[in-house]
């Protein structure tokens, strides 16, 4: 039996089935084969006698042989090898994998991560203080005395505010606001002629916010002066009235109105001048409409609706009745609706005696010198006409010109010692007196100046 080859296939312990990969790198042995008759993972192909171990001295003797059969069978039952299922056999190294941040993206990280951390940090801070117990106080003045001098622009509008009204007027055609001041306990309130001028309904409404029909008593739109009466009020308040001859150039004055009807309004100034000649209205064009006032000047901001308010002194008096405003001129491009610092108010003595006329009759008288004067003259001081009105003489027989010796053509150039510059300016300084006072009028005739007296006469007024 020596030398017998074995033709049987050799067992394969190692083999695998076939579809399947060897999992074993080079080198690395096959699996011993098993000494105890198994027939390792699969039993070779062939009879049963093959696959009998042969005998110790058989195999020492004829171990080479065995060998080449076993490669041969090897050959003729090779086992497919899977590329796909088994890992590669060589691996290339590649280096070290770079996937880190760049610096950009640390920096965009680092920014947002830090507006993150603010907006919540500052969300819970401000939640934090909300529900703190502690509470957040600012420092703050204390309470102090609320009084103020009598003399300072609060003091003065505490005394007066309660004895200033408003005046809503209806009309026919139109309506309108304007201010007014409490008289007497009685209800008679002082206004201007031009604030209630052909009124249908007139409404007054206190600084407490109460409202109230009034009726006209009488108004007079030579001095633009009227005056109004409420009924069933209690409480009034009458402000108390000073005398404008005690007025001077830079007295500080406060004014109170309704302008744009903005109710209780308060404004301060002084007095800027005073006898200043003013005239207003003039719209009918005969001239029976037109107000002639020697009027306070003054810068305490005067506009439209506080027509007819007071004018108040450090006191608290009354001294001027508000009554109208110099604006800039209607072809000035830069022309201002309100207030640019120029106000007039018409002196409360004059006032005074308007409204005493008012409330005892329902009309005014006007002083007057019985003359016609030439409003076309356009030199210095007032001319006496040549004619009066519908042919009529222009110094009235038997009036208070004609026995001071006026003549007509005379120039008069002065009032009491002080100038004159146009008719109306004499027409001004003439009814700022009471009908009977003395006056002294320089007349200038054929060149010469001379003195003549005059006691002023009375009419009535429109």
């Amino acid at each position: 039996m020596a030398d017998r080859q074995q033709t049987d296939p050799a067992p394969q312990w190692w083999s695998r089935p076939e579809g399947t990969a060897d999992s074993r790198r080079d080198g690395v042995p096959a699996p011993r084969p098993d000494t105890r008759g198994g027939g390792g993972e699969h039993g070779a192909e062939g009879d049963g006698a093959a696959g009998q171990a042969a005998p110790a001295q058989e195999l020492s003797a004829q171990e080479p042989p065995a060998r080449e059969a076993s490669a041969h069978e090897a050959s003729a039952h090779e086992v497919r090898y899977d590329p796909w299922g088994a890992q590669p056999l060589q691996v290339v190294d590649r280096g070290r994998d770079r996937r880190g941040f760049r610096l950009w993206q640390v920096a965009a990280l680092a920014a947002a991560t830090a507006l993150l951390a603010g907006g919540i940090g500052g969300y819970v801070g401000v939640l934090a203080e909300r529900q703190s117990s502690t509470r957040l106080e600012l420092p703050q003045a204390a309470v102090a005395d609320k009084g103020r001098a009598p003399d300072s622009v609060a003091g003065i509008a505490a005394t007066a505010l309660p004895g200033v009204v408003t005046l809503h007027v209806r009309g026919a055609k139109s309506s309108g606001t304007g201010t007014g001041f409490v008289l007497d306990p009685q209800g008679h309130i002082l206004t201007n002629n031009h604030v209630v001028a052909d009124a249908k309904e007139i409404a007054v409404t206190f600084s407490t916010g109460e409202s109230v029909t009034a009726e006209l008593v009488g108004r007079d739109s030579g001095y633009d002066l009227a005056v109004v009466k409420v009924s069933g009020v209690r409480g009034l308040r009458p402000l108390s009235l000073g005398n404008s001859e005690n007025v001077k150039v830079g007295d500080p004055v406060v004014a109170i109105g309704a302008p744009f009807d903005l109710s209780n309004t308060v404004t301060a100034g002084i007095i800027s001048a005073t006898g200043r000649p003013v005239t207003a209205g003039g719209d009918k064009g005969d001239g029976s409409d037109i107000s002639y006032v020697d009027a306070l000047q003054t810068d305490a901001p005067i506009n439209p609706g506080n027509s007819g308010g007071p004018l108040l002194d450090a006191r608290a008096h009354v001294v001027g009745i508000n009554s109208a405003i110099r604006g800039a001129d209607k072809d000035d491009p830069d022309r201002q609706g309100g207030s640019i610092g120029l106000g007039f108010a018409i002196p409360i003595n004059q006032g005074k005696r308007v409204a005493e006329e008012l409330i005892a009759t329902g009309h005014a008288t006007h002083p007057v010198i019985g003359v016609t004067l030439d409003m076309d003259y356009t030199g210095d001081g007032a001319r006496v006409g040549d004619k009066g009105e519908d042919g009529k003489p222009s110094v009235t027989a038997g009036g208070p010109g004609a026995r001071a010796g006026i003549k007509p053509g005379d120039v008069i150039t002065k009032v009491d010692g002080q100038r004159v510059r146009g008719g109306d300016e004499l027409i001004i300084k003439i009814r700022a007196h009471r009908p009977g006072d003395p006056l002294t009028l320089t007349v200038l005739r054929d060149g010469r100046e001379r003195t003549l007296d005059v006691v002023l006469g009375s009419a009535n007024g429109s």
